[in-house]
């Protein structure tokens, strides 16, 4: 497979920076990016050869049109975006009344309509070249559990709009999302009593990497009969829920 051009969103940590560093392993052109964290996605633009940072809040409609523009201007195309970036508030369930509207909408913005602007934005872009499109849920979209009613509604609503973007951006471009269970990230670290759960529930008795979901990431981007697919990562989990 030639060398592809790939945009990673909230790629400075986690499963971002997994996935990013798995494309350039391939011999792919990396783009890392991030809202905020510029001294990171510049310390792992300096240490990966051939690759690119660009900083951008997808939540910002400019700034995705900037983005997109960036990576068509020294890149020269664009075949892979990988939407990873994402926020999540931590708030019980049952505390109906901690997730006010302002969470609400803080959360979609970001998750849901971060991710449909900038898919738009590349989406000629990714014609041009056949790309594919990779969405980054969870399987709080798939199931009823998650950090958060609104963090979990917004997953659920990016897994639908996985599958409609699916039907009106063939033949040319592919798209599909990948739902993880609890991974082990920067986000995760405190979580010992979720993991905790998993570890004794799940069937693959622990919980995910960034590498784990990084490799399922790279398979969608690189399966050229796969479409309008939410492909659960969760090691078996949602099986024993």
């Amino acid at each position: 497979m030639s060398a592809r051009v790939v945009l990673v969103t909230g790629s400075t940590s986690g499963i971002g920076e997994a996935t990013a560093l798995r494309f350039a392993a391939a011999g792919d052109t990396v783009v890392f990016n991030s809202a905020r964290s510029v001294e990171a996605g510049e310390r792992l633009r300096a240490s990966t050869p051939g690759s690119h940072y660009v900083q951008a809040d997808i939540a910002n409609a400019d700034d995705c049109l900037r983005l997109i523009r960036e990576v068509r201007e020294r890149c020269g195309r664009l075949d892979v975006l990988v939407n990873n970036a994402g926020t999540t508030k931590v708030i019980a369930h049952a505390d109906l009344a901690a997730a006010t509207l302002d969470i609400w909408r803080e959360i979609f913005e970001v998750n849901v309509f971060g991710t449909w602007s900038l898919s738009v934005a590349a989406m000629d872009t990714l014609r041009e070249s056949r790309g594919s499109i990779v969405n980054v849920s969870s399987l709080a979209g798939v199931r009823p559990t998650g950090s958060s009613i609104p963090y979990a509604a917004s997953k659920a609503a990016l897994n639908h709009m996985t599958l409609l973007l699916a039907k009106v951006a063939g033949p040319e471009v592919r798209v599909n999302a990948v739902a993880p269970g609890l991974v082990d990230t920067p986000w995760t670290s405190e979580w010992d009593a979720v993991r905790g759960f998993v570890s004794a529930v799940a069937p693959l008795k622990r919980s995910g990497t960034p590498d784990d979901v990084a490799e399922v990431i790279m398979a969608l981007a690189s399966s050229s009969y796969v479409t309008g697919q939410v492909v659960v990562v969760d090691g078996g989990l949602s099986m024993a829920m």
